[in-house]
């Protein structure tokens, strides 16, 4: 009998072979993230000539650890332009009103809004409450930013210049994490620092991303008419990804500036990090399939240690997993030293990321999310269908 054609160490050779190139990839791709990360962050915004009347939209739900600080960072804007305070939430009983409370309190000179409404317009929520409250808006410029985001005192001088900037359309923000208390959050924090953010600008300088992102959103109240309000965006999974197409469709500018915001990274067990990331990883899927399989290649330890397994451990795998955990390593200290923060924890990163990998995986197996403790279901249109019956603790944003 002839002998196979392949035998089984050889298809594990030939299987490590192909993880190994995987992984040379992702380290590739992490170096040359870390370069572009120091010229992306500092970028400067253009200067104002003009300080526009501003009303800043936030939709509340539910009480977070950290809101009053949040919404605090709001209130303290070195920003010489009128500022209306427009918050929003379905329920007048909602505990986050305690918070706003307090905050005209603290700030009894602030323009601040309140808008209790029980409308829905589509499974969105977020959406719902947003178009429930514009019609309190005072001003024609309008900046929306989620509840669990905190900013720099510079930060609406710095959005509205780039707002002001000829055929700027849209101005959105990258984010950073800012973890809670605990191992989960700071696993959390681990996904948007030195995942999410390296992707966000290696996609820009690349031409392959074009991002919009909830945690800002600021544009002209004309803006927003011209593509039709917000109701069209009030069943999808990723409004402000649906935003940023539409705005773009108008043939103006969606503007990446060059600092961050934080992001709150509240995620206090495994299963509400899992469902969390999930969600996250499930919505990049619908907005775009291709890019999401291709980002598989930005995992350079996870391909490696899979490398190490399948091929016996041969001495070239064990260097390519040294060198794949030195380029991420290097990420970190590179984004950390231009934060201006202290660098600690390298040895979650490994860990954040085979758990990533996994997670990436996973998010092919189904098309069911979970958002603020209701069970969805996404279909190829990024429409949202509550699931019957299912529902979780997670409080995530």
């Amino acid at each position: 009998m002839a002998a196979p054609l392949v035998t089984f160490d050889g298809a594990r050779l030939v299987l490590a072979c192909f993880f190994g190139l995987c992984a040379a990839f992702g380290v590739v791709y992490t170096i040359v993230a870390t370069v572009l990360i120091g010229p992306f962050l500092a970028r400067r915004s253009p200067a104002c000539d003009r300080y526009p009347s501003v009303t800043v939209i936030k939709p509340l739900s539910g009480m977070e650890a950290a809101l009053l600080s949040n919404l605090r960072s709001f209130c303290e804007q070195d920003y010489p332009g009128t500022v209306q305070y427009l918050f929003g939430v379905h329920d007048g009983r909602d505990p986050a009103l305690e918070v706003v409370r307090e905050l005209q309190v603290l700030y009894p000179a602030a323009h601040i809004t309140t808008i209790a409404n029980s409308a829905l317009h589509g499974c969105n929520r977020k959406v719902s409450n947003l178009i429930n409250m514009l019609p309190s808006a005072e001003y024609d410029v309008f900046v929306f930013a989620d509840s669990d985001v905190t900013v720099a005192g510079d930060y609406l001088s710095r959005v509205v210049g780039e707002l002001e900037a000829e055929g700027v359309g849209l101005v959105t923000c990258a984010y950073v994490g800012v973890p809670d208390p605990g191992f989960w959050p700071r696993l959390s924090a681990r996904a948007v620092d030195y995942q999410f953010l390296p992707g966000v600008v290696a996609g820009l300088r690349a031409g392959l991303a074009q991002p919009c992102f909830g945690q800002t959103i600021a544009m002209r109240r004309q803006t927003l008419d011209a593509i039709g309000g917000l109701g069209q965006f009030a069943g999808l999974l990723a409004e402000d990804h649906a935003i940023g197409v539409a705005v773009r469709a108008t043939g103006q500018k969606v503007v990446v500036p060059g600092f961050v915001v934080g992001h709150a990274c509240p995620e206090s067990t495994a299963t509400r990090l899992m469902e969390h990331e999930l969600r996250w990883s499930r919505t990049i899927r619908r907005i775009d399939p291709i890019g999401h399989a291709s980002s598989a290649l930005s995992y350079p330890v996870a391909w490696a240690a899979l490398a190490l397994m399948t091929g016996g451990a041969p001495i070239w795998a064990v260097l390519q997993l040294v060198v794949a955990l030195a380029a991420r390593a290097l990420l970190q200290l590179r984004i950390d030293t231009i934060l201006k923060r202290p660098v600690r924890g390298l040895w979650l990163l490994p860990l954040w990321d085979l758990l990533a990998f996994g997670i990436l995986c996973l998010s092919f197996s189904s098309s069911r999310i979970v958002w603020r403790g209701v069970s969805f279901r996404v279909d190829g249109r990024g429409t949202l269908t509550v699931e019957p019956g299912r529902s979780s603790a997670d409080r995530a944003s």
